[in-house]
Order: structure tokens, then sequence, then C-alpha cells
């Protein structure tokens, strides 16, 4: 092989003091007993410390699991009686954030509200955003109607933050890990109505495909612009109610609180564009609404 020359003079380095120093706890065969293997025993000690530690928190956790009844070897989940009954009487749901401009209030919040006095309780704050200088006097008098609604603290309850917002859609944020909205008053209505007390869940109602034409008719109602196309989406409605005491038939709905809200929140729309139909439909919701 080629020789090398040294290309750098030999110097007598100095180590610093300030630094540890390693030993070797490498076992190399034919060792002798000494400081390194002592070192190496002392580490095997605490891994079989931190082993037993860690076997006997996993028997603590399989006791916690047998007391709630779940069974995690057959990826199955034994529910307890809060889940079989609706999980909503017994356990709280997570907080849920809305974001509304003072042009376009959710009155639905207000109508679910009172709706559901004594059924379920929505616990509505409202806050206002640094892009609103101020909210108007239809938002604060929306405000004062939300305060005056007594709450029953032994009924299950919801959390809602309300934001005065410069936005362009009322949005909803349901989950406090991610953000995921969801956009437009009747699809928070939704929400709330799959999360609500079990008399306004329309889920597994034979009229769930009623209730979701007439949420999706106020949806396409709110986004009229020319008075003409909001008349015609009343004559829809007015179809969709014939001679119903309410839209979900005999029993007030969140079909009903969607479709008073849109009405509110379309001045253009008046008593001469109603049916007599819809005008004897709104005198009774307003008994339940209270708007």
């Amino acid at each position: 092989m080629y020789e090398l020359k040294t290309l750098l003079p030999q110097f007598d380095i100095t180590l610093p003091t300030c630094m540890y120093e390693l030993r070797n706890v490498s076992l190399s065969a034919g060792a002798t007993p000494g400081p390194a293997n002592q070192d190496t025993t002392a580490v095997l000690e605490r891994q079989e410390k931190v082993l037993k530690q860690l076997e006997e928190l996993k028997a603590q956790l399989g006791k916690i699991r047998a007391s709630l009844g779940v069974r995690v070897c057959g990826k199955t989940v034994q529910h307890t009686t809060a889940y079989q009954n609706g999980g909503l009487k017994e356990v709280p749901l997570h907080d849920v954030v809305v974001n509304g401009h003072p042009n376009f209030i959710p009155y639905a919040l207000l109508a679910l509200k009172n709706a559901w006095r004594d059924l379920y309780t929505i616990d509505v704050k409202t806050f206002t955003h640094s892009t609103m200088a101020d909210i108007g006097p239809a938002a604060r008098e929306f405000e004062a109607n939300l305060a005056k609604v007594s709450m029953n603290p032994a009924l299950p309850k919801i959390n809602v933050t309300l934001i005065w917002k410069n936005c362009e859609h009322t949005e909803m944020i349901s989950s406090p890990t991610m953000y995921v909205p969801i956009y437009g008053e009747v699809n928070i209505i939704r929400y709330l109505g799959r999360v609500g007390p079990t008399e306004y869940r329309y889920e597994n109602s034979p009229l769930c495909n009623e209730i979701d034409a007439v949420l999706d008719i106020c949806y396409q109602l709110l986004r009229c612009t020319t008075h003409k196309s909001q008349v015609a989406m009343v004559r829809l409605l007015d179809k969709r109610l014939q001679q119903q005491q309410y839209f979900g038939g005999d029993q007030m709905s969140v079909a009903d609180i969607g479709v008073y809200s849109s009405l509110i929140r379309m001045p253009a729309i008046t008593d001469k564009d109603l049916t007599p139909a819809l005008l004897a439909w709104r005198k009774r919701a307003k008994l339940i609404t209270q708007i």
C-alpha cells in the first residue's frame, strides 16, 4: 500500500475538563470485570425495574377497562347505559363555536333554545371579533333575547360560543382539535338536530327525506337574490306544508325551525307573499319559538 505522509504536525492536545467522561460499556470478548461491566449491570437492573413498572401499569389499565365494560381483544366495545339511551342524556358534548355576521343573524339558535326549553339546554355566549366595529341594534336585541331564556341545570347541555365576525357565511366549528367548519345556518340546524333531544332527531323518522327536502329549500331561499325567486321558494314550502300542522307532520321539527328562521332573515317576504296555510303555520310556530 502507499504510504501517506503526515500533513499535520504532531501536537500535544489537552482535553477540556468541562466535559463528562464516558466509559466504554461494551462487553468485549475476554473482558475482565471492572468499572465498565459494573455500569452495564446497573443499566440492566434499571431496565428490569422499568419493565416491571410497565407491567404493573398494564395490569391497572386492564382493570379500568374491565370496570368500563370495554373489550380490546375483539375490537368491540360494550357501551354503557348512557350510550344505549342516546348518550346525550348523560354524556356532555364538545363545545361548539359559531362564527356569524350581524347582518345574517342565526335566529335558529334562539328558536331552538326556546323550543328545547324543557328538553335540552343550549347555552349560547356571544363575543365580538376585532373585525366588527359595531354589531348593530338587531344583533344586540338578539343577544338580549338569548339571555332572557332560562336554563335548567338538570337537563343535558351543549355550550355554543357565538362570535360576531366579518365573515361571508355562518359557520360552525364542532371539533376542538381540528378546523372542520360546517357552513350555513341550515346545516348547523341539521347538526344540532342530530345531537339534540331525541324528540327532534329525525334520521330514523319516516319523514327524514321530507325534513331534509324542506331544509334544502331553506338553504336555497337564503341565497335568492331577487324577490321573484324568493317567492318561488315560498311556494315550494307551501306545497310541502299542505294541510299539515307542521313541516314534520303533527309535531314541531327542525324543519320548522329552519323555515321560521329563514323567513325572519328575509324581510322582503311579507304577509302578502305567504299563503293562508303558511300564515297559520307561522302563528303556531311562533308560540314555540317565541321570536
